[in-house]
């Protein structure tokens, strides 16, 4: 069967149940119509008003310890006379009369009346206790079917079964099976987990250790059947031996059973709503100890089918703070299946798809962070949740989750961070001796979370290769002994693909007073500049002169500022955007320029544009060019601003990296607004082409990056209209000797018009234009709206 045709199935259930509960419904009219008429008999045969009518029929059933609408059907049908004073005078009737007089029918006067009629005399007869209507069952079941021993027991709430009665067990075996457990692997507990009924003619199947009854042979006959409520949910367990083993249960016989157990379970439903007994629920703070567990708690039990098949699930506790994914208050839920509540969910990610799973395999399920598929099935959830968890609870299955948070978004988020820029958070609390890293920490290693533990820093120095323990315990010990941040380079051999990884360690104590009671940090992959840095290494071994040398590094320079910056690189087609992008090299002879652009379509289909100049030239301004652009690419994932962005870049190049400081200019264009975002680091603002003019654009405050760890920057904005035309640039594109900043910006904006027809031609126009004598290398980015 498809996933479709089950979830259609199910929802057939829905509506047989739903329609079994109408039906209830208009028995329950009808029962008010019997009343009403017993009252109408009264007012005619005694001729008296309504109320007085309607308080003799109350009266008759609170002495016969009937339910009202039993007493009325018994005026009805004559069976109970009310004597011929007046109604609601005079005294009561005697302890074992109703108020008419008659004695209360008793089991022996209507055995051969209907099963029906049977059970109402019954029930009426045991008003007192559990064992008594038992015992009226029994009447019917033991010497009918040739019977040994009869027991019902009711389900508590904790999946546990509660003896209510039993005849035929005798003494000390029924006070052993007074109380099921829910793990207790017995015949009426395989019932409540597989919602099977037992038929076995000839004791239990060979090699199965389920536990038995003493006082009969494992070969003797029994059958268990389920005593359920009229929408399918399990209201108790009714067992019955046999002092022997039977050919087969014969039609007639299961019919018989069936039939007794059916009706009996009518009977009981009553009674338990009507307070007529007292049932053996399991302590009802066994949810209420759950409350507190999670922001939402729902513990549901299943409905099975006659075949025993998983049909739905009964909601059986909400915790004050659920939180409903479809925005509906907790008491809404009331009386309702699950798959009532949500008739959608039956999916693998629905709640009832998932109790389903759980139920059936015995395994919990977790899914950390927020829900992707909604939980209700359908649409989406009206409330955003986290952190969904899912186990067997008793003989049913619980669910908790959370609702979604903004730390919890940041942490996310955080988690990207740490992805993108192969780095791992970790802790270690030295007095506690607990370590605990994040998952991208174990991801930096190549180990498994699940399967593997944090390793303190104590015992790091095992887990790298043996050129560089001594290196990672002189670590520790200056950062133990020095107290203050430090940093190391180790070599590992990852186990999940035998490779050898550069990982670099930062770490800082944590202090109390003068001692040192944690230690906290990060880890980075940094393989990727090793190799670099080999390379460089291995360039410069080769070298015999400085001139050589300075050749070498010029070229690997070149090489890797080609790398990142194409010659031939188209930049991204971004919607509404003509962009383009120019690089004018160094003149030949000098040192290469730290000069770099890079413009990248987000994720959100927002455009980032940068433009910088890492001061210096040379390999240092290049290799702090690449951990420029890299590092802001990675930050661009967290979706943070302009002014963000470049302070989180000012942090790194003053803490992590060694030596870089420049200008920078980053700006977020969005398509969809035309509103564009942008902040400086001590750079050039960007001219602005619009309507035949050129203008710079203002100058928001921002200092250049590597030199104040606490810098701020300020954000501007400017929303721009079709055909306007941004100039983005680095100063070598207008720099002259013997002439201001100001004034060669000057020239430069003049340069801008007449504008031309895209951004190619605009970009052709402003380098040929170029007045620049300093020889420095230079970027230029051209954006056009369209």
């Amino acid at each position: 069967m498809s996933a479709g045709d089950e979830d259609l199935a199910r929802l057939a259930l829905v509506i047989e149940r739903q329609r079994r509960e109408l039906e209830r419904s208009r028995a329950d009219a009808d029962v008010a119509a019997v009343i009403a008429m017993a009252r109408g008999a009264l007012m005619e045969r005694f001729g008296c008003p309504a109320p007085a009518a309607a308080a003799q029929l109350a009266d008759m059933a609170a002495a016969a310890g009937l339910p009202l609408p039993e007493m009325a059907a018994l005026v009805l049908g004559g069976q109970a006379e009310p004597d011929g004073g007046e109604p609601g005078a005079g005294a009561g009737p005697a302890p074992d009369q109703p108020a008419g007089g008659q004695p209360l029918p008793d089991l022996g006067a209507v055995a051969a009346g209907s099963l029906g009629d049977l059970l109402a005399a019954a029930a009426a007869d045991r008003a007192r206790d559990g064992a008594e209507l038992v015992g009226a069952l029994a009447d019917q079941v033991l010497a009918p079917l040739g019977a040994a021993a009869i027991a019902v027991w009711l389900l508590a709430a904790d999946g546990a079964l509660e003896m209510l009665g039993e005849r035929g067990l005798g003494g000390m075996a029924a006070t052993r099976w007074r109380r099921l457990p829910p793990d207790f692997d017995c015949p009426p507990q395989r019932l409540v987990r597989d919602g099977a009924e037992l038929w076995w003619n000839a004791g239990t199947p060979p090699g199965d250790p389920v536990a038995l009854v003493t006082g009969w042979g494992p070969s003797t006959a029994r059958a268990v059947l389920g005593l359920r409520r009229r929408n399918g949910a399990l209201l108790g367990v009714l067992q019955v031996w046999w002092s022997r083993p039977l050919p087969s249960f014969t039609d007639e016989a299961r019919l018989q059973l069936s039939a007794l157990a059916a009706g009996f379970a009518d009977v009981l439903d009553t009674r338990l709503a009507h307070g007529g007994l007292e049932p053996c629920p399991g302590d009802p703070s066994v949810y209420t100890l759950l409350d507190d567990l999670a922001d939402s708690v729902l513990a549901v039990r299943p409905i099975r089918g006659e075949s025993g098949a998983l049909a739905d699930f009964t909601i059986e506790h909400v915790n004050p703070g659920y939180i409903d994914p479809l925005g509906r208050d907790p008491a809404d839920l009331a009386g309702l299946t699950l798959l009532e509540a949500y008739p959608g969910s039956g999916g693998d990610t629905g709640l009832f798809g998932r109790a389903a799973q759980v139920l059936e395999s015995g395994r919990p399920v977790q899914v950390p962070g927020v829900l992707g598929p909604p939980l209700a099935g359908v649409g989406r959830d009206a409330v955003e949740a986290a952190d969904l968890r899912a186990a067997v609870f008793f003989d049913g299955v619980i669910f908790t989750w959370r609702r979604s948070t903004e730390a919890g978004r940041l942490a996310r988020m955080l988690g990207h961070a740490q992805r993108l820029g192969r780095m791992g958070a970790w802790a270690e609390n030295l007095a506690a001796e607990e370590t605990f890293w994040a998952d991208s920490a174990f991801a930096v290693f190549g180990l498994d979370p699940r399967r593997a533990a944090p390793i303190p820093t104590a015992d790091l120095h095992n887990f790298v290769i043996a050129q560089d323990r001594e290196l990672v315990r002189r670590f520790r010990e200056r950062l133990l002994g020095q107290r203050e941040p430090a940093t190391a380079v180790f070599r590992v051999i990852r186990p999940d693909d035998g490779a050898i990884r550069q990982i670099q360690i930062f770490a800082e104590p944590v202090l109390a007073g003068t001692r040192v009671t944690a230690l906290r940090g990060a880890f980075q992959d940094v393989s990727a500049h090793y190799l670099t840095q080999v390379a460089l290494d291995a360039t410069r071994d080769q070298l015999v002169t400085s001139e050589e040398r300075a050749a070498e590094e010029h070229q690997l320079a070149l090489r890797l500022q080609r790398a990142i910056m194409p010659p031939d690189a188209q930049p991204p087609a971004a919607a509404g955007v003509d962009l383009a992008v120019r690089y004018r090299p160094v003149e030949p002879g000098r040192l290469v320029g730290g000069d770099w652009y890079d413009t990248v379509l987000l994720p959100s289909k927002e455009l980032l544009i940068v433009v910088g100049d890492i001061t210096g030239h040379g390999i240092d301004a290049v290799t702090g060019m690449v951990a420029a652009r890299n590092a802001l690419r990675g930050l661009a994932a967290t979706g943070a601003g302009p002014h963000g962005l470049l302070e989180h870049l000012n942090n790194a190049a003053y803490h992590i990296t060694e030596g870089i400081a420049g200008t920078v200019i980053c700006a977020l264009y969005d398509p969809n607004t035309r509103l564009l975002r942008w902040a400086r680091a001590g750079h050039l603002p960007p001219v602005l082409v619009r309507d035949g003019s050129a203008a710079a654009l203002p100058l928001p405050a921002g200092v250049l990056l590597g030199l104040d760890p606490h810098a701020q920057y300020e954000e501007a904005t400017v929303w721009l209209r079709p055909e306007d035309m941004l100039l983005f640039f680095t100063d070598g594109l207008i720099e002259r000797r013997g002439q201001s900043i100001t004034d060669s910006l000057a020239e430069f904006v003049a340069a801008a018009t007449p504008a031309a027809t895209d951004a190619s031609d605009q970009a052709d126009q402003m380098l040929a234009a170029a007045l620049s004598d300093t020889g420095d290398d230079a970027c230029l980015v051209v954006a056009r709206v369209l």
